[in-house]
């Protein structure tokens, strides 16, 4: 066994949230009335710095850190079980069969943990993902973070909380962050030596805050899929935008200032740098040949109403992922007020209310 399976972590039975941003996945070997078996939970994260951008697309190394917040809302649940004589993956996603590309980026990250445990069976993949996909709201993170503690438990691989970060980074990139709870922060390692080096230095761990009481309330304007996929959006727009170099930079100093306001428990000052972060981020897109716009006239009628709440005096600032919807980070004791605000912006969108949500965890076989 190399360096990373020899490691080893606790289980978490049942789902009971962790105490603390610092509490681990749970990967250890299976029960015994339940050989090659193994189920986990993850939630979704929103990133406050922006993770756009890859330097490697085999190894999903990122061109910038990142930071992010655990959601308590959305989770995935995914079950992993060796299938001895199987010729193939059977792989259903919310009760239907995989197909495409959803199948394949499956099947190719169960080859990956098949070759780290030397082992040869196929398997069957139950996913149920309660976050609408593709809009934007981090369904990648949540599923292949739940994939990667599942699959490596039901493959015998004892991971520790680094390597297992590492490893679900390889299905998507934002998912080495949900493998934590609360606010985490992923480090784009390396950019010199050898590829291995690269691999090892770029993976996802807690960051310690100050007294915070944050939510976040998600205005969904539009939860369908988007016209242009994040991968395809994020390297049209490393490849052909004149603001994308500017933006990264600045992004390096974004990440500093976030780091600092959370230390100190500066909800304000957090929220003012997550929504220039943001806004930084989808200048880019648009600047992009062909220009990539996922603000609707809904995503702009909520920012407007953002910015409405902090001239009345509330501390509510907006970020946006790779879609039209808007996450709002606020006191937790202004959500409700926030909620009601965006509701009527929205445009008769849902309005969902995260609390920091839980790290990534297995549970019992017995439910």
């Amino acid at each position: 066994m190399g360096a990373e399976q020899q490691a080893t972590a606790v289980r978490s039975d049942g789902p009971v949230r962790p105490a603390s941003a610092g509490s681990v996945p749970s990967v250890q070997s299976v029960r015994a009335d339940a050989p090659g078996t193994a189920t986990a939970v993850a939630h979704p994260n929103i990133a406050l710095i922006k993770y756009w951008g890859k330097r490697d697309e085999r190894l999903i190394l990122p061109r910038t850190d990142s930071l992010s917040m655990t959601l308590d809302i959305f989770p995935t649940t995914t079950r992993v079980r060796q299938a001895p004589g199987a010729d193939h993956d059977e792989v259903t996603l919310g009760g239907k069969p995989a197909e495409g590309d959803a199948r394949q980026r499956i099947v190719t990250f169960l080859d990956l943990v098949r070759e780290r445990a030397g082992a040869t069976h196929r398997a069957v993949v139950d996913t149920e993902n309660t976050v609408p996909t593709g809009a934007g709201l981090a369904s990648s993170a949540s599923g292949f973070a739940a994939l990667a503690v599942a699959a490596a438990a039901a493959y015998g691989l004892a991971l520790d909380a680094t390597a297992l970060s590492r490893l679900a980074r390889r299905g998507s990139g934002s998912a080495s962050r949900s493998l934590f709870g609360d606010f985490v922060v992923w480090h784009a390692g390396r950019e010199d030596g050898t590829e291995e080096e690269a691999d090892l230095s770029s993976y996802a761990e807690p960051v310690p805050t100050g007294p915070l009481d944050p939510a976040l309330v998600v205005a969904v304007v539009n939860a369908g899929p988007k016209d242009v996929s994040s991968r395809a959006a994020m390297r049209r727009t490393v490849d052909t935008s004149p603001l994308y170099e500017p933006w990264a930079r600045s992004s390096g100093d974004d990440l500093a200032d976030m780091r600092r306001a959370l230390g100190r428990g500066d909800l304000a000052a957090a929220g003012e740098i997550a929504e220039r972060n943001a806004l930084g981020m989808h200048a880019t897109m648009l600047a992009a040949r062909p220009a990539v716009r996922y603000l609707s006239p809904a995503t702009l009628t909520v920012l407007d109403a953002v910015l409405r709440l902090r001239r009345d005096g509330v501390a509510a600032y907006a970020t946006m992922d790779a879609g039209p919807n808007v996450k709002v980070l606020c006191r937790n004791a202004d959500a409700d007020r926030v909620a009601d605000v965006v509701r009527a912006a929205a445009q008769g969108g849902a309005i969902h209310v995260a609390r920091p949500g839980p790290a990534a965890r297995l549970l019992d076989e017995d439910g």
